[in-house]
C-alpha cells in the first residue's frame, strides 16, 4: 500500500497516530492525501497523512466543546492532521469533497475494520454530487484566478485537477463522485487525446522534478482549463437545485454518527 514511502516517515506517522489512540480516541482510518494520493508526487513531496477520529463518549458530555481537529507540527516532510467524525460528516453534507477523497485514497496507513466501508456506503447515499461539483468549481476558481499562463507549473496542476474532476462528473451525469487519483479520473472524463497526452506529460514532469519552476503550460491545457471554468462557473450551474430530501439525508448521517460514538465506543 505504501510502496516507495520512506520507512522513517511511515514510522513517525504511525507514532503520531499511536499518540492519538493513547488518549482514548478511536481512529477510523488514516490515509495519505495530497500529491502522492493524487498520483503526481515529486521526488521531495511531503507526506500528508490525514485521518478521521471518534472521541469517547465522555468527551461529548463536557461543558466546554472539544476542538474538532487534531494537528501535529509539520516537521521536515511530515504533515499529519485529522478531523473529528462530526466535522467530517457536516462538511460532507455541505458538499465538501475532501472527506470523499480521503476515503478513496489508495494509500492507507491504517483503518479500523469496516469503518471506511461503512462511511463510504453512507456518503454514497447522502452526498449530493452537484454540491460536490460546486466544491470543485470553487477549487478551480481559486487556482485559475491568477495569471496561470505565467504561473508555476505545479500550481497549474492544482487548477487542472478540479477541471478534470468536473469533466468526469459531467461525463457520468453527476451520478457519482470522481476518483481521487488523477490518472483514474482522466480515464472517465471524456478528455480529447491532446488534453489527455499533455496532462500525462505534465504529470511525468512533476514526478521527476523537485521544482517544476516557472513556465508556460501547454496552450492546449490552458484552453482546457479556461473552457472548463467558463462552462462550470456560468449562470446555469449557479442555478443548480439540490436534492429535496435534505432532512432525510441529515437523519441518516446523525444515525450513523450516534452509532459510531455509542455503539462502537471504546470500553
Amino acid at each position: 500500500m505504501l510502496d516507495g514511502f520512506a520507512p522513517d516517515a511511515v514510522r513517525e506517522i504511525r507514532r503520531r497516530l499511536d499518540s492519538v489512540r493513547n488518549q482514548g480516541i478511536r481512529i477510523g482510518f488514516a490515509v495519505e492525501s495530497g500529491s502522492r494520493a493524487w498520483g503526481f508526487p515529486s521526488p521531495d513531496s511531503d507526506y500528508d497523512c490525514r485521518f478521521v477520529y471518534i472521541r469517547p463518549v465522555v468527551d461529548h458530555l463536557r461543558l466546554d466543546a472539544v476542538r474538532d481537529v487534531i494537528e501535529f507540527p509539520i516537521v521536515g516532510l511530515i504533515d499529519t492532521g485529522g478531523w473529528d467524525l462530526r466535522k467530517a460528516l457536516q462538511l460532507a453534507l455541505a458538499g465538501n469533497a475532501v472527506i470523499v477523497e480521503w476515503l478513496k485514497s489508495p494509500l492507507i496507513y491504517e483503518e479500523e475494520p469496516g469503518f471506511r466501508a461503512r462511511m463510504t456506503s453512507l456518503l454514497d447515499e447522502v452526498m449530493d454530487p452537484r454540491r460536490v461539483a460546486r466544491h470543485y468549481i470553487g477549487l478551480l476558481q481559486k487556482h485559475a484566478g491568477d495569471r496561470l499562463e505565467t504561473a508555476r507549473l505545479k500550481k497549474f496542476l492544482y487548477a487542472l485537477r478540479p477541471a478534470i474532476a468536473l469533466n468526469w462528473m459531467a461525463a457520468n451525469e453527476y451520478r457519482s463522485l470522481p476518483p481521487m487519483r488523477m490518472q483514474d479520473c482522466m480515464e472517465g472524463a471524456g478528455l480529447s487525446d491532446a488534453v489527455y497526452q499533455e496532462t500525462l506529460s505534465l504529470i511525468e514532469t512533476k514526478m521527476r522534478t523537485r521544482e517544476m519552476g516557472e513556465g508556460l503550460p501547454h496552450p492546449i491545457l490552458q484552453a482546457f482549463v479556461a473552457d472548463t471554468l467558463a462552462q462550470f462557473a456560468g449562470p446555469s450551474q449557479r442555478e443548480w437545485r439540490t436534492e429535496p430530501d435534505e432532512e432525510a439525508r441529515k437523519a441518516k448521517v446523525e444515525a450513523f454518527y450516534r452509532g459510531e460514538v455509542l455503539g462502537r465506543a471504546p470500553q
